[in-house]
């Protein structure tokens, strides 16, 4: 019986996928052509600031945290029961991880280069968590961790940014009670601070609206620990 040769396997490189140094499989011409594409593409990526060569190279803004509310200036009577700290709902441009700052009279805009190291809505959540925790408050954890609750707090971010109209960093935030076993909101109320700020860009506004949110925080959690 004839002997069969061993199979060799097919070596195709950058060059025969471009039909370039393999006689007899492509043209001169198309050769030709391929090599200028291939020039074409990369003076693209190398010379367009806004294309992909951009993407691949801008690095992302500072990330940023909020600090829970601590030191609390008046006793916290410890609770009647346990608490639940739901993720606050949100709308639009609070939603995301995005810093807010107020340029003019009815408009918003990001604060360049800079970010909330997580979604607003889950950074607020756990920084609540913990300043009730940092009240001495017991029996205070987040639905995911599966605790048999008395009582939800209930919480909408309205207003979170800081303001170049009048130097000041906002945080409005509305809180509701509910009943676990009724289902009833038992209290509700807005909790609304407002503090200088020296400027609206960088770090300083970022420090300003977190200033702000620990005020808003430590009132709540006064507030809750009479009613709960």
């Amino acid at each position: 019986m004839p002997r069969r040769g061993k199979a060799r396997p097919s070596r195709v490189g950058v060059k025969g996928l471009l039909g370039v140094g393999i006689p007899g499989r492509r043209s001169r011409r198309h050769s030709s052509l391929s090599l200028v594409a291939v020039a074409a593409l990369t003076l693209a990526l190398a010379g367009c600031s806004g294309g992909l060569g951009a993407l691949l190279t801008k690095s992302p803004g500072a990330a940023y945290d909020l600090s829970p509310a601590q030191g609390f200036a008046r006793p916290v009577g410890r609770g009647r029961g346990q608490l639940v700290v739901a993720e606050p709902t949100a709308l639009g441009p609070l939603e995301g991880d995005r810093i807010l700052v107020r340029p003019a009279a009815g408009q918003l805009a990001q604060l360049p280069d800079a970010q909330w190291e997580e979604r607003l809505p889950r950074l607020v959540q756990v920084r609540l968590v913990q300043s009730f925790e940092n009240a001495k408050r017991l029996g205070v954890g987040r639905p995911a961790d599966k605790i048999s609750a008395d009582y939800a707090l209930l919480t909408d971010l309205r207003v979170f940014e800081v303001s170049a109209v009048d130097g000041t960093a906002q945080v409005e935030i509305a809180a509701k009670i509910v009943n676990e076993r009724s289902g009833r909101i038992i209290a509700a109320r807005v909790l609304r601070a407002s503090v200088p700020a020296q400027t609206a860009q960088g770090p300083e506004a970022v420090a300003a609206i977190n200033a702000a949110f620990e005020q808003v925080a430590a009132e709540l959690v006064l507030w809750v620990s009479r009613i709960v």
